[in-house]
């Protein structure tokens, strides 16, 4: 059968929701979309309430907007009496159902356990099955895997150059905007106690959207995290105008005070942006031209601008490609051997370290952290208390509304945790409480003391700092950019080395942290 002739049914999934997906191109009159809430998709791995809430209202709006457009849609609710549970059952009940559909049309996923499962629908449907690569993405994954071709370290700062000579972003003809490429050594102030964060753009729940929270209340009440207050757009206006917010009013202060964290500020100065990027909502490259607009106008200084744009056509780019060049091997990497259990305090948020109960509380509340709370607070907590990469990577799978695993995994798995032994970045980025004091106003209100390493007030990051550099320091030793501390910690004292590591091993037993996980990563 001609794989171009006859009525397509055309799959759009959750993180899809874009008019310019490929596998709506070129839908004709007689052509159905299908898109469908499925028990699986929520539930192979007990998602956040407001990330599927957030998701199944947008999917419901995309829905409408495809209507509008004048295509034949058929959604179908979590809560159809007929719901089939899965992606594959429903796409089965429609070719079942539907007359006339002679043929299926995919756009690639970006998890590689569905997109296992879609390469074999072609031997499971009675139609021709046609997989579109995913097109709305800068780099292209065969762009990207010519240009790792051949290197002997993969680093993304070499690749974001590239990109920007490729795009002409912040490019005066050959040569970077300001004469450098990276700006990130201004970026990185605390923020002063007089200076207060501005007020965001959080839209209410629309009619929609309220009716999805009660159905994900009734239908998921054991799953992490609060529904309200809510705090997303479900539109594509609503992303369009949060965009807007950002760019106009936010952007200006956002490379200084990137970095920077404090008490009951959620938001700082960050875009807020990738939960409507990662669905589709929003348009990458056209963000990064406003934001480029703004500083060619002289509205924001080009630090912010650079720093902002830097983040999406070099970081999200960047571990999309390793992620789909490493897998799926790259999930099972545990190249520290990390094997304690995740402690309980993340999903509850109890707990004494006051940075922790921050980044915790607020994940839980909105379903988001800002990247230094999630890299150097939560993450770093992570790495240097060996807590096994499976447990790790699933929660924050879970927890926030913009994960998926093509993004979530490289930036936890290999920046965060370097289980990846360096892949995604040269250095552990492993840290003491004296980073989170310098860049947030956290440990003035902390039960313990960040400038004490030893004895019963000391601070947990600092003992489990060094006993994480002690127990790896041969390891470390052939790293140039590890040289400088290696050598700090080798000139510790026994006496206190000894101290601190018996303090991590007292700690990490006291919450929960037992080695070693008894069920590791499955084998893929």
């Amino acid at each position: 059968m001609d794989k171009t002739s006859g009525a397509a049914l055309r799959l759009v999934l959750g993180d899809q929701l874009s008019p310019q997906l490929s596998s709506l191109e070129g839908a004709a009159p007689g052509d159905l979309i299908l898109i469908a809430e499925v028990i699986e998709e929520a539930t192979y791995v007990r998602h956040h309430k407001k990330k599927i809430a957030f998701l199944f209202a947008a999917m419901r709006h995309f829905a409408e907007e495809l209507r509008q457009a004048g295509h034949r849609v058929r959604y179908v609710k979590l809560d159809d009496p007929a719901n089939a549970g899965s992606l594959r059952g429903e796409v089965a009940r429609a070719l079942e159902e539907e007359p006339g559909l002679a043929r299926l049309i995919l756009t690639k996923p970006g998890e590689w356990r569905l997109l296992q499962d879609m390469e074999r629908w072609c031997d499971l449907f009675s139609v021709p099955v046609e997989l579109r690569d995913d097109t709305r993405f800068i780099v292209p994954l065969k762009a990207f895997a010519e240009w790792a071709k051949g290197r002997k370290q993969l680093r993304m700062e070499y690749f974001y150059r590239d990109v920007r000579r490729q795009t002409g972003l912040l490019m005066d003809g050959d040569q970077p905007a300001g004469g450098q490429w990276n700006y990130d050594a201004e970026n990185r102030k605390r923020l002063p106690k007089s200076l207060v964060p501005p007020p965001r753009y959080l839209p209410p729940a629309d009619e929609v959207t309220r009716g999805v929270i009660q159905l994900v209340e009734t239908r998921f009440p054991d799953h992490f995290g609060d529904l309200e207050p809510w705090v997303f757009a479900t539109t594509r206006e609503g992303a369009e105008a949060a965009r807007d917010h950002f760019i106009q009013e936010i952007l200006p202060g956002f490379g200084d005070w990137q970095d920077a964290m404090a008490k009951g500020e959620p938001w700082m100065w960050h875009s807020l942006l990738s939960v409507y990027l990662n669905c589709g909502l929003l348009d990458p490259l056209d963000v990064c031209r406003r934001a480029e607009a703004e500083w060619r106008a002289g509205r924001a200084p080009l630090n912010a601008a650079e720093g902002f744009i830097r983040q999406i056509i070099g970081w999200r780019e960047y571990v999309r490609g390793i992620y789909w060049m490493q897998m799926p091997g790259y999930a099972g990497m545990n190249a520290l051997g990390a094997h304690r259990a995740l402690p309980e305090f993340y999903w509850t948020g109890e707990t004494d370290m006051r940075c922790m109960a921050e980044a915790i509380g607020q994940t839980k509340r909105h379903a988001y952290a800002h990247h230094i709370q999630r890299l150097m607070v939560t993450g770093n907590f992570a790495l240097l208390a060996g807590i096994d990469p499976w447990a790790v990577n699933e929660w924050y799978l879970l927890v926030y509304a913009d994960a998926y695993e093509w993004v979530e995994l490289p930036n936890t798995h290999g920046m965060a945790l370097h289980a990846d032994g360096g892949l995604m970045a040269s250095k552990p980025y492993a840290a003491s409480g004296n980073y989170i004091n310098k860049m947030s106003d956290y440990c003035g209100s902390c039960a313990y003391s960040v400038r004490n390493r030893t004895g019963p007030d000391a601070c947990p990051f600092n003992f489990l700092y060094w006993d994480f550099m002690d127990r790896n320091l041969e390891r470390f030793r052939s790293n140039p950019r590890m040289a400088i501390i290696c050598k700090a910690a080798a000139q510790i004292p026994n006496q206190e080395m000894r101290e601190m590591r018996l303090a991590a091993e007292q700690f990490l037993d006291k919450i929960g942290a037992v080695e070693p996980v008894s069920e590791q990563i499955p084998k893929t």
